[in-house]
């Protein structure tokens, strides 16, 4: 694992969005970590992203919009002000959750306490029947943790309003302390997020560099988007904590796609080449949660099927991946599970030290981690 051996300095921390950085600048203006096989990594702007694709590549791209997920509230029995905390809203139990069917309607909240500066700081869960005091009069309540073997995250009932509606009112976009202020929802929402049912508590980061104009240079290239959601839940897990079960959907325009450039791929007599001699056809997932939906909807035999509901598949070098070739993420902590995922995805190249070579490379050339920083494309050989 990375974490036996790399810190990484609290400055390399993305403090601000990109385009706050300097005049003239926008979202794209980060920088790009490029792995591909033994070689060493290379060193880009993430605006050279077109070069780096070939024509026939596939974008797996997650279409969740971002909620304004964190709310104020009080703990109390209503006799005093009681301590002040943030609920962070992460998923809501929809009908079915595989927790079980008692939980349905209910939301999976993390209570967390104001750190005095705008941000917050984790905070022990629970108890069981605690009622939080929300905007508005609305109360929640306090059930049960969403896994027995952790109180970071419960069941939590909310009566009063209606959540979404709680939260458009009073609700702001979850940061940490690494991060210098509140930013606006627009900050935290991708080029391709689309409206509807559902959203993510916390943005899906990978694809927040991306903006209309190289969306349009990558079409022009040849390179094509595939959408899929998967809407995630938290993201301040402990270390080496798996992700928790997410819902997802992966349209039959998707999996038509990915089945139909995989299959060309395969049969091809010539190897198709475009750009600067780079094979296309490759299927190039955008962030962890677009390969999570994507993976869960793969059989075996890599054959991607039209799916939808919830997810509890856990990326692992063990299990492999069946349908990506590469993927696009930002730098993750150490000591997150999502390493795991790279190193599956790492590992269809011939060299175990890609990801050790990469991350090393990142703190030495001062890359940026978080949702606000750089990202690193992983390819094969």
């Amino acid at each position: 694992m990375i974490a036996d051996l790399l810190r990484v300095p609290n400055e390399l921390s993305a403090r601000i969005p990109a385009e706050q950085r300097g005049p003239g600048l926008g979202r794209d203006a980060v920088r790009l970590l490029v792995s591909r096989g033994a070689a060493e990594a290379g060193h880009h702007d993430f605006g050279e992203l077109p070069d780096l694709l070939a024509a026939g590549d596939v974008l797996v791209v997650n279409t969740s919009r971002t909620l304004p997920a964190a709310v104020d509230g009080r703990v109390g029995d209503g006799r005093g002000r009681g301590e002040p905390v943030v609920v962070h809203f992460s998923t809501r139990a929809d009908r079915w959750h595989p927790a079980g069917r008692a939980v349905a309607g209910r939301w999976a909240v993390e209570l967390r306490s104001p750190d005095g500066h705008g941000s917050t700081r984790p905070r022990a869960g629970g108890p069981a029947g605690a009622v939080v005091r929300l905007p508005g009069g609305a109360r929640l309540t306090l059930e049960a943790p969403v896994d027995p073997g952790s109180v970071r995250l419960w069941w939590a009932r909310v009566t009063g309003v209606r959540v979404p509606e709680l939260m458009r009112r009073h609700g702001r976009p979850i940061r940490y302390g690494y991060t210098d202020r509140d930013q606006p929802l627009a900050a935290y929402q991708t080029v391709f997020a689309v409206d509807g049912p559902g959203g993510s508590a916390e943005m899906p980061s990978a694809a927040r560099p991306f903006t209309a104009e190289l969306v349009a240079r990558l079409v022009s290239k040849g390179v094509q988007f595939a959408p899929v959601s998967l809407h995630t839940g938290v993201a301040s897990a402990e270390a080496f904590e798996p992700p928790y079960p997410e819902r997802f959907v992966v349209p039959p325009v998707t999996a038509w796609l990915v089945n139909a450039v995989r299959a060309r791929r395969g049969a091809a007599v010539r190897p198709h080449r475009a750009g600067r001699g780079t094979p296309g056809g490759r299927i190039v997932a955008v962030g962890t949660t677009a390969v999570r939906a994507l993976e869960s909807a793969a059989g075996a035999d890599g054959r991607v099927r039209a799916a939808a509901g919830w997810t509890e598949l856990v990326v692992t070098p063990e299990r492999g991946v069946r349908a990506v070739d590469g993927l696009l993420t930002g730098l993750h902590e150490p000591t997150a599970s999502h390493l795991l995922m790279l190193e599956a995805v790492a590992a269809r190249t011939a060299d175990g030290e890609l990801l050790r070579r990469a991350y090393s490379a990142a703190v030495r050339r001062r890359y940026l981690w978080h949702e606000f920083g750089d990202l690193h494309l992983v390819l094969p050989d």
